[in-house]
This record gives structure tokens, C-alpha cells and sequence, in this order.
């Protein structure tokens, strides 16, 4: 059990490594913050990369570790920081010990390998500890979120199905989802003055119908590039999966459903769902530079059955010339 003089008072700032169960952050009167969103949008972002190795990471460690440790040591005031040891990246746990050394408080979090709904439900009770919240709390902050998604979900299909929401505004407010850019009620205002503004649009039919898997790129112009070449991107893969858009039962449900920390053949069944209602053309598999998740890309090309581009990013920052050389070439492929 936690004690009271450990529970996180209300107000607090809550540093995230990824998406985890933010109706309990949210419930307590916390300040959710997602370091990856605060990293790759800072605008110095590869010089945080830089700190972190002029601090001691190895080169052959991911930037994004990088980029939150960076981002970490610019921010006394995040009270906490809860880190996924299972189910996100394989270098987070090395991190957390290391931000546990300097002081910093850590809050492990684990989803279950293979998924099990009691073991998920445990690691959310003991979140819903540490915060001083109960179920009845959460189940209503999960309520007053739902018109939210719902809101997120039209989004999406609005990207996907009239053309009149394009790929990059669509990454951009699902990828925010995980914490809701820190605010939710000013969230939900501004998206649904974006979508009456979207519902305006005419109808648009991209030349080429793309989707866009694997963890969210690093690279600051893929969209633009793609747009340039006449390919819009229909789906974004783990961006909507942050924003939780499939109907569920309950909580514990909501993250079963959450394709991203479980196995990769949860997330290739997905995607092949949306190959198909999509109607994608190809698909480009983004992977990370010393990430373990590029091994699952031979998995991807055994099992979907479409034209698959794979590149890889390293460092913050505009396409390298090679890669930008090889998207002309795919979407060339792709036309003709």
C-alpha cells in the first residue's frame, strides 16, 4: 500500500515515456506531460541529443532516450515520472534506474507480456494508489473523455474517408492524445473548432493512398514531402492507437485494446484492417536507429500484403537525401 506522504499531491506535473492509463493522472488533478511530444518538438531538439551524450549515452542508444533524458534535466519542476519497463522501448529501464540515482521519483509501469487483463488491472491499481484515486474516479474521468475520442475518431475518418483532414493534421492531434497537450478541456475546445472548420473543406482524393507504420518518425518534413510528391497519408498507425478510438467495456479493456505494447501480430492485424477499409496503395514502416523494433519489420513484409517502403531516422531533423531518394522512388513505383 502507499502511504500518504507518498501519494502525489494534486497539481503535480507527471512526466510520461509513453502512452499509459492518463484517466488516472487525470483523475487526480495531475498535470500529465508526454517527454517524447516535448522533445521532438522543442526547437533545439538536436542539441538535446547532444546534452545527453555529452552526458554519457552511448551514440548506439535511440535519440528519443536521449531526447527525454535532455528534456528531463531542463525540468526540475515534473514531480514524477512514470516509465513503461514493458511494452515500450527495451532502453527505458536502464533510464529510469539512472534518473532514480539522481533523485529523481520514478513510477515503474509494465504492460503484461502476453496480454492479461488481470495482471493489466494490477499494475492500474497500484497507479490508482500512488495517486490517492479509485476505480469510480477514473470510470468518470474516462466518461468525461469519451466525447473527446469520439471527437478524435471523426478526425480520423475525415482523413481517411472524404480527404477533407490531412495526414499531417491527423498525426498531429492523435499523436497529442497521449496527453492531451497537458490540458484537456482546452484540447477538446480547440479540436472541435478544428473539425467544424475541417467539415468546411471540400472533399479531397489524394493520387496515392498511404499509411504510415511503426513508431512516429523522427525526420521534421516526411508529411510535406509526401504531399509534394502527390501521396497523402491516410493512416497513422500508432498515433491512433495513442488516441484509443476503439469502443471498450471498461479501462482495463481500453488498454488491451492498445495495440502498441503487446505483440507485433496484435498491430499487424490491425494494420491489415486498415489496408483494406482504407484502401491503402503502400505503406512506409518507419523504424528507429538502434531500436529492437526493426527486427519485426520482416514480420510486416511476410504478412501484409501490399507494397511496403522501410527507412529508418536516427537524429531530429529534415529527410537525409537517400531517404527522400528513395520515397520519389516508391511513390513512382506506387503510380506507375
Amino acid at each position: 500500500m502507499t502511504s500518504e506522504s507518498d501519494r502525489i499531491a494534486p497539481g503535480s506535473v507527471i512526466g510520461l515515456t509513453t502512452t499509459i492509463p492518463v484517466e488516472v493522472v487525470l483523475a487526480a488533478g495531475c498535470v500529465p506531460l508526454d517527454l517524447n511530444n516535448l522533445f521532438i518538438t522543442a526547437p533545439d531538439a538536436y542539441q538535446l541529443v547532444g546534452e545527453a551524450e555529452a552526458a554519457g549515452f552511448p551514440r548506439t542508444v535511440c535519440a528519443w532516450i536521449k531526447g527525454i533524458y535532455a528534456i528531463l534535466e531542463r525540468r526540475p519542476d515534473i514531480a514524477a515520472l512514470i516509465v513503461v519497463t514493458q511494452g515500450d522501448c527495451s532502453n527505458t529501464h536502464a533510464l529510469m534506474e539512472l534518473l532514480t540515482a539522481a533523485g529523481r521519483r520514478t513510477l515503474p509501469f509494465a504492460y503484461p507480456f502476453p496480454p492479461s487483463r488481470e495482471l493489466l488491472r494490477r499494475q492500474m491499481e497500484r497507479l490508482l494508489q500512488t495517486f490517492g484515486v479509485d476505480w469510480q474516479e477514473v470510470h468518470e474521468m474516462r466518461s468525461r473523455l469519451a466525447p473527446l475520442r469520439r471527437d478524435l475518431a471523426e478526425l480520423d475518418r475525415l482523413t481517411w474517408e472524404t480527404g477533407q483532414v490531412t495526414g499531417q493534421e491527423n498525426f498531429g492531434w492523435l499523436i497529442a492524445s497521449s496527453d492531451f497537450n497537458s490540458d484537456a478541456g482546452a484540447y477538446a475546445r480547440e479540436l472541435t473548432e478544428f473539425l467544424a472548420g475541417a467539415r468546411a473543406r471540400p472533399a479531397a482524393t489524394p493520387r496515392l493512398r498511404l499509411g504510415l507504420a511503426g513508431i512516429p518518425p523522427i525526420f521534421s518534413d516526411l508529411f510535406e514531402v509526401l504531399e509534394e510528391l502527390g501521396a497523402g497519408v491516410v493512416f497513422n498507425e500508432i498515433p491512433r492507437q495513442f488516441a484509443m478510438l476503439e469502443p471498450s467495456r471498461d479501462l482495463v479493456d481500453q488498454y488491451l485494446k492498445y495495440t502498441y505494447p503487446y505483440d507485433v501480430f496484435g498491430r499487424i492485424e490491425d494494420i491489415g484492417r486498415a489496408v483494406r477499409e482504407r484502401r491503402l496503395d503502400g505503406l512506409i514502416h518507419y523504424t528507429q536507429s538502434f531500436c529492437f523494433r526493426q527486427i519485426q519489420d520482416r514480420l510486416l513484409r511476410q504478412r501484409l500484403e501490399l507494397p511496403i517502403l522501410t527507412i529508418e531516422g536516427d537524429r531530429p531533423g529534415a529527410l537525409d537525401h537517400r531517404t527522400r531518394m528513395r520515397l520519389e522512388a516508391f511513390v513512382d513505383v506506387l503510380r506507375d
